[in-house]
């Protein structure tokens, strides 16, 4: 089976979409299947990760000014995410994909819907649609939306009667290592401490909330020999200036860069701070107590929704001093069975199995 992926990364975007891409591309790998990339050649883009992992990469230019003017008079919030106009960039995919003979074609971008789908789709077997926002019309064989809260009846009237919905965090787009390290993380959740804490905001986090985070933990009442293990991305803006900030700290702090262990440093973790995008899945599947920030408006639904099911403590961004400082404090103040009731309520939302899952069903359907 041959499969590609149309999904962008950069600084405006993130590495969210790109990423969970790049996990089910691996897993078809490792099975025997062949996949490749179409993204734009956005400042922050991961086409040398891509190709790093010995994918074929076809990597689209940036639109001039004048070239990013849309031909219809549609609104979406997130046009300007494609650096190009839509009709530019299906025309661009469906070049790249000519000498492909492509089963499916998997699409992660919040700025595509069924107008580029249908160009598309002429070009392809079949499509298959990662989306967490359930806002517009998709022409798809399969969607994907691994969101707490979803429901199927969100995307009525969106999708085709005939497409299959994969919904909910069984679903989530994990790499293996999480579902192997499951059972070992959970094990030591039932001796709760809290010496050391994983700072992860994005691979990006271009408005600094790292260095927000760094200035709020220093003036909570956490003890001194409390390890801060903080992950960020290459190009992040801020990495510099976050890296000059932890050797200030009074607790032992280490900033990471493109780690490619993140399953072992949250099974080592006893408390985690991040963002309410795709690393919430992960979070949950290790059973690690977290607190959550909403970082932008497409994370809001998993926040809430992980805060309801009480396996996480939800900051706002624009609060995130005085509420991170209250949540560590409540932490350290009620250490142990809290954490613990926080652990169980984040294992129940997600096994790590969702990479199979998806898998599976992309095979059931190349066979129709």
């Amino acid at each position: 089976m041959k499969v590609v992926f149309r999904a962008d990364a950069s600084v405006q975007i993130g590495t969210g979409h790109l990423m969970r891409c790049l996990t089910l591309a691996d897993e078809l790998t490792r099975q025997g299947h062949e996949c490749r990339f179409i993204c734009r050649e956005h400042p922050g883009n991961l086409g040398e990760l891509i190709s790093s992992k010995g994918y074929e990469l076809s990597l689209l230019p940036m639109a001039s000014g004048t070239e990013l003017v849309s031909s219809d008079n549609r609104t979406n919030a997130y046009a300007d995410w494609l650096g190009a106009p839509w009709q530019q960039d299906a025309e661009q995919t469906v070049e790249a994909l000519a000498s492909l003979k492509t089963d499916w074609l998997v699409v992660d971008h919040y700025a595509l819907d069924a107008l580029w789908e249908q160009q598309v789709g002429k070009a392809v077997g079949q499509i298959m649609v990662i989306d967490d926002l359930a806002d517009r019309i998709h022409e798809c064989a399969m969607l994907l939306d691994q969101n707490l809260g979803r429901k199927l009846s969100d995307y009525d009237g969106l999708v085709p009667q005939d497409c299959l919905r994969l919904i909910g965090p069984e679903c989530a787009l994990l790499r293996p290592e999480f579902a192997e390290l499951r059972e070992r993380s959970l094990k030591r959740r039932a001796y709760p401490e809290l010496k050391r804490i994983l700072i992860s905001l994005g691979g990006v986090d271009r408005t600094n909330v790292t260095g927000q985070v760094l200035d709020a933990l220093a003036e909570s009442v956490l003890p001194v020999d409390t390890h801060l293990d903080i992950i960020m991305g290459a190009s992040a803006p801020y990495l510099d200036e976050v890296r000059q900030q932890a050797v200030l700290l009074p607790f032992k702090a280490i900033v990471s860069v493109n780690i490619s262990d993140m399953a072992e440093r949250m099974c080592l973790a006893d408390l985690s701070i991040g963002a309410a995008g795709s690393t919430s899945w992960e979070r949950c599947c290790l059973g690690l107590t977290a607190v959550t920030v909403v970082l932008a408006d497409n994370q809001r639904l998993i926040g809430e929704a992980l805060a309801r099911s009480k396996a996480t403590l939800l900051v706002e961004h624009s609060q995130i001093a005085e509420d991170l400082i209250s949540s560590i404090n409540r932490f350290i103040k009620l250490a142990g069975e809290r954490q613990k009731r926080f652990s169980r309520n984040a294992a129940a939302v997600c096994d790590g199995k969702g990479t199979a899952r998806v898998m599976s069903r992309l095979l059931e359907g190349s066979e129709v």
